[in-house]
């Protein structure tokens, strides 16, 4: 169904199917008709290409996604919005709806049996309050995707594509750019939405590595290491990792001298590959420990 950024016709279809916003769930349809159209480009949909969808609400960018993708998976968790995206996506055979929780499903399996054959990127407008926890789900549990392209809130845009060892950079930086490589596409102003939010959004994509992109020893290790390093990241390294880690001083000095590094750096001055030999350095100790 065309038109669907019209806040008329939105509006029209949520009241005939007597439905109302959830603060909870973080709901702001999108009613600037040029930001779709532009998601859809920029996450590569087309033939060959299956689009998984996080909470497509009452189908804006899912009408843009089938338009051009082979297939197009969408979750939502909200039941009530089943009946309206019967209506709104109805004329397209290549759409399929799960009323799910991303958090929970089986996102292997989903992938296995919905995309056989086919690239697969992931497509979403995301709520803010589970932003970070989508994003990490998808990179962590190595799924066969080749690029997540979201819309968020323009300040988590901004930390997610910051450089690592800037003073944007934060813990989700530097996990993100383990796993993949992040482009700030553009800016979506508040009033694209509506209900408008009290924030800015953008897009941002994040292209997936066959790898990661700094090789470690012990992967759980570089997570604890940026995780700690970022505990309390107005102080110096070694406060934060003797915190962070629960080790005493001069274990997190060893630690930090072992790698070259500053005795008053902080998390945010490291560079990615700072962090892994890091990780390393901690592997080793432990090692050696016990």
């Amino acid at each position: 169904m065309d038109g669907l950024s019209n806040i008329g016709t939105i509006k029209e279809i949520l009241s005939r199917h007597g439905f109302s916003f959830s603060k909870g769930l973080g709901q702001n349809f999108i009613v600037n008709p040029s930001v779709c159209p532009r998601m859809a480009v920029e996450c590569g949909a087309g033939k060959g290409v299956g689009v998984l969808e996080v909470g497509p609400g009452i189908g804006v960018l899912t009408n843009e996604l089938c338009k051009t993708a082979e297939k197009v998976v969408s979750v939502e968790l909200d039941k009530r919005l089943v009946p309206i995206l019967k209506e709104t996506l109805g004329e397209y055979q290549n759409f399929k709806l799960i009323a799910d929780d991303i958090m929970k499903i089986d996102l292997k399996k989903l992938i296995e049996q919905e995309f056989q054959g086919m690239e697969v990127v992931v497509c979403a407008n995301l709520p803010y309050y589970i932003t970070s926890p989508v994003i990490m789900r998808f990179l962590e549990e190595k799924l066969p995707i080749k690029s997540i392209t979201v819309m968020v809130q323009k300040e988590a845009a901004q930390r997610l594509s910051a450089k690592v060892g800037s003073r944007e950079s934060g813990a989700v930086t530097v996990s993100v750019a383990y796993y993949s490589t992040p482009k700030f596409l553009f800016n979506v102003s508040r009033g694209s939405f509506m209900p408008s939010p009290n924030v800015d959004s953008a897009v941002i994509r994040l292209d997936i590595s066959p790898r990661p992109n700094v090789i470690v020893k012990r992967e759980r290790d570089f997570k604890r290491i940026v995780k700690a390093g970022f505990s309390q990241r107005r102080k110096n390294l070694s406060n934060s990792l003797s915190s962070g880690l629960g080790i005493d001083k001069t274990t997190a000095n060893m630690l930090i001298e072992k790698c070259k590094l500053k005795s008053n750096v902080r998390a945010e001055n490291l560079t990615l590959e700072d962090f892994g030999i890091l990780a390393d350095c901690l592997t080793e100790y432990e090692n050696e420990k016990n």
